[in-house]
């Protein structure tokens, strides 16, 4: 297994220079302080160490240093294992329950999303981040995009002097993975100067078996294709965060981020299909393999200002951003069909040539102003322009010669500018607390489908205009606020990924394709939820969503085939419970259990099908945090889902178990980890369709999921100043979470 040099030598680097005080190993269980508390007379820092999961009124914060399994971990499996959040066989990740997330990292937006969001998480090492934030009724302030929020933040100090990080993380199932981690802060007077800095390797396998089934218009069975798919592909990413902030005065900081993500894929994808007629008599056979690499090279610039006016919280805040993703893929595909008796009666060879680009410009400004009597009230703009450049070239290949088919490329633009403005005020009492909000966004889209010799060009043109409101009353059922009571309303949008625009017929095997859908509509959400919350030990939702213009990938067979593109239903409903249990039942012992259940239904037509199913849900999340003494620690969760409905598919219940140990060495600034993920290796899709016209089929999908992780982390460097500044939000906030 290969890690990186450079972490090494800085791990060897930093050794010497260890701090000699060890932090106290209390378990986790009433809300902790972030920050380490100094007696500056002797340098001792007297710490406790950070509760996995702290319940605030408009956000739940997840510490991910208290995960022992972080650290051997990239930032995917990092969110698989928070609690809150799931994350299906696609890499689409929800919150409680809700699809459709915005995914923020230092509040600014990945503005991508899909496979590609997960090819970029997965280059994050674990060993990078500090917290996660979960909000699940965003206010006003942030972008109407999404259900809800999830913003990852990266490790920071203002810490005076040199310090930081490093971690070693490797893993192991039927293929080895590598994460490997630095972070470094330096804080001298005005400057502070900061760097996060990742490496990742990642070998994985899926492999998926269909049993599909085709009917008469009278259902009477005609024929069955056996497929079976097998996926192997590595993957190897570098991340780079490295910024500065500069205090002008002591009421403004200056503040500038250079991010670089670079990535390279390499994979190979072969299939083998069996064809059987009515009575179960072999028709044919085939096969055929892909064999695909594509690099990816993505930048971001972000200049920031935050200016406080006094000292009563009078502030104004701002910043631009501008976004660079390049991606290169090349993709090599053959297929052979056989008789029976095993002669070659049919085979074909073609070329994909997938290069993309996209220029994303954002810019944003907030202001809070302070009113008396526990008010105020925040007010500010966005403004965002997303050029989106894709072309697909298909070319036809016999032995050294390729020609290109001009009726299967393509060629698609895309431009999107969306100007928001918002108003949001709050007000709070003895035990009421009041806050109401509205955004107003307008969007103009242009869409341009380039012609050819073979193909006639199109465009289209949208211009529209949404209010979103949201509202938040709290009201403290005691004297002390140890029990709050919480009533919320929301409405939110949820625009398609840019690349579920584009018309672009995508070949997988001889049975399957997928394509966008460029008359795509947005999605509208609204959602009124009654909150409870008990101290940090009790924490309850009632939710009822509804959804109009439901996204829903759907699936249309014709003969053979199945095509999955992107289309607008009617529209859905959820009723959801979330109950969460934080708690120490003994010193040694935390615990955070919790239940979601809800009710899911969708009423809608897909082509020639009616679309009316409703399912009931159960999700149980189990993480038990041991104290074993004051220098070992270990964990033991799991993870349990009833049967789900995503799209025109149902999945069976299915779970998985997870654990893992921690040594501290090194006065505590070190420390070894071991990590098991899905023991059971129990953590596998089984699939049936639901209203394909005349067709059905079952799926079984397996990855590598069953993993044993190893660890090192090191902490160098004195902690004895508080940090001056974290930076606010940015104006990177929705458009990067829709490139697929």
């Amino acid at each position: 297994m290969k890690t990186s040099s450079l972490l090494l030598f800085i791990t060897l680097l930093t050794m010497p220079a260890m701090a000699q005080t060890p932090a106290t190993q209390n378990p986790p269980a009433e809300k902790a302080p972030e920050k380490a508390k100094d007696i500056n007379l002797n340098e001792v820092i007297i710490t406790k160490k950070k509760p996995l999961i702290v319940q605030e009124i408009d956000k739940t914060v997840v510490n991910v240093e208290s995960m022992i399994s972080a650290a051997a971990s990239n930032t995917l499996e990092v969110l698989e294992k928070t609690p809150g959040i799931s994350i299906n066989s696609n890499g689409e990740i929800s919150l409680n329950g809700r699809s459709g997330v915005l995914v923020l990292i230092d509040g600014k937006n990945t503005y991508l999303s899909g496979q590609d969001l997960a090819a970029y998480l997965k280059s994050l090492p674990g060993g990078n981040l500090d917290k996660i934030e979960l909000i699940d009724n965003p206010s006003a302030k942030y972008d109407a995009s999404g259900n809800a929020i999830i913003n990852i933040r990266l490790k920071k100090n203002r810490i005076g002097g040199l310090t930081g990080s490093v971690s070693l993380g490797a893993s192991l199932g039927r293929y080895a993975r590598n994460n490997d981690a630095v972070n470094l802060n330096y804080n001298h007077k005005k400057l502070n100067l900061f760097a996060n800095l990742g490496y990742n390797e990642e070998k994985n396998y899926r492999e998926d078996h269909f049993d599909r089934r085709f009917f008469s218009e009278g259902g009477a069975l005609i024929s069955t294709v056996d497929l079976q798919n097998n996926l192997v592909y590595k993957d190897r990413g570098f991340n780079a965060n490295i910024g500065m902030d500069y205090a002008a005065t002591a009421k403004t900081v200056y503040g500038f981020i250079f991010n670089v993500n670079k990535g390279r894929r390499n994979g190979v994808f072969n299939y083998e299909s069996n064809d059987f007629d009515a009575k179960n008599r072999l028709e044919r056979t085939g096969e055929g393999d892909t064999r695909a690499r594509d690099t990816r090279t993505n930048l971001g610039f972000n200049f920031n200002l935050q200016h406080k006016f006094d000292s009563k919280g009078k502030e104004l805040s701002a910043d631009i951003n501008y976004l660079n993703y390049n991606s290169n893929g090349n993709q090599a595909l053959q297929n052979f069909t056989y008789a029976p008796e095993g002669e070659l009666i049919g085979q074909e060879t073609f070329r994909y040539v997938i290069p993309a680009g996209i220029d994303i410009y954002t810019a944003k400004a907030d202001y809070v102003h302070p009113l008396k009597n526990k008010a105020r009230i925040e007010a500010g703009f966005k403004s965002s322009i997303v050029d989106n450049d894709n072309l697909n070239k298909f070319y036809n290949v016999r032995g050294a010669e390729e020609t290109i088919d001009n009726r299967q490329s393509n060629h698609f633009k895309y431009h999107e500018n969306i100007n928001a403005v918002y108003l949001n005020s709050q007000k709070s009492w003895k035990r009421l607390g009041v806050q109401i909000g509205l955004r107003a966004e307008n969007t103009l889209v242009r869409g341009n489908q380039l012609g050819n010799d073979e193909v006639r060009g199109s465009s289209f043109t949208k211009n529209y205009t949404g209010l979103f409101p949201s509202a938040y009353i709290s009201y403290k059922l005691d004297t002390l606020g140890k029990n709050t009571l919480g009533l919320m309303a929301v409405r939110r949008i949820t625009r398609p990924n840019y690349q579920l625009l584009n018309p672009f017929v995508f070949y997988r095997d001889q049975y399957s394709y997928t394509s966008g859908n460029p008359m795509l509509n947005p999605q509208y959400q609204s959602r009124i939820e009654l909150k409870f919350q008990h101290k940090q030990f009790l924490n309850m939702g009632l939710s009822y969503n509804t959804f109009s213009d439901l996204i829903f990938q759907t699936t249309e067979a014709v003969n053979d085939i199945f095509t999955t593109r992107p289309k607008n239903i009617a529209g859905g409903f959820m009723l959801l419970l979330n109950t969460t249990v934080s708690t120490s039942p003994t010193k040694w012992w935390y615990l955070n259990y919790t239940a979601r259940l809800s009710k899911i239904g969708m009423n809608g037509r897909v082509y020639t099908e009616n679309l009316h199913f409703d399912v009931n849900i159960l999700r149980l999340e189990i993480n038990n945090y041991f104290t074993i003494s004051p220098s070992w620690n270990a964990e033991l969760g799991g993870y349990y889902a009833s049967r789900d409905m995503n799209g025109q598919t149902l999945t069976k219940g299915m779970y998985r178990v997870n654990g893992a140990v921690q040594k501290k060495i090194w006065k505590g600034k070190g420390s070894l980890r071991v990590a098991f993920d899905d023991i059971f290796h129990s953590w596998i899709y089984n699939n049936r369709s639901l209203s394909l016209k005349q067709s059905e089929y079952f799926q079984t999908s397996e990855s590598d999921t069953q993993r044993i992780s190893f660890a090192m982390t090191y902490r160098f460097g004195k902690e004895t100043f508080a940090r001056k500044r974290r930076h606010n939000n940015n104006a990177s906030d929705e458009e990067k979470g829709r490139i697929d």
